[in-house]
């Protein structure tokens, strides 16, 4: 799941607002498309394992909010997606580039893409891709989670999250 700081930093990113069409890709629990159903966008979450889209439809159930869930791969999993105007990768299974590649085809005029990323290659890979296909305000934050300890007192560091957004031209 996203960590809660993450996730409201990502959110943020993508200035979520009612009446919007939102793609989740690599959805994972849901948490980001739970949240983005709450702030009033439509949402499209992709998710290709089963026990993902299970914890999605039970996180959607819990918290009331209406999602359209597709159990499969993307960018396969997108066919059935109307044109959108704000997307999140979550997770690409290593599909990375054909997934932008589809965003950048769907997404419409000024939509913005935001995503989530813990290894430097796929965040160097993304912002490759904003620049090549001429993303404007383009923005990489650093978040590092960190909690003590209830025992020590110890501050122990979560692994640092890169979230990154461009706004389609």
């Amino acid at each position: 799941m996203t960590k809660f700081e993450v996730r409201m930093v990502t959110l943020g990113m993508l200035e979520i607002e009612s009446g919007d069409t939102f793609l989740d890709i690599g959805a994972g629990t849901g948490s980001v498309s739970v949240e983005a159903a709450l702030q009033g966008a439509a949402v499209y979450a992709i998710e290709k394992e089963a026990e993902g889209v299970w914890l999605i439809r039970a996180n959607a159930e819990r918290f009331g909010a209406v999602l359209n869930i597709i159990q499969e791969a993307a960018p396969e999993g997108m066919h059935s997606v109307p044109h959108f105007n704000k997307c999140f990768i979550g997770g690409s299974g290593g599909q990375l580039k054909s997934i932008f590649e589809a965003v950048h085809q769907r997404i419409d005029a000024g939509g913005i893409v935001a995503a989530n990323f813990v290894t430097l290659r796929n965040l160097q890979v993304f912002q490759q891709l904003l620049k090549a296909y001429h993303y404007e305000n383009t923005e990489t934050k650093l978040i590092q989670v960190s909690a003590a300890d209830h025992k020590t007192g110890i501050m122990k560091a979560q692994n640092p999250v890169f979230i990154v957004k461009g706004v389609k031209h």
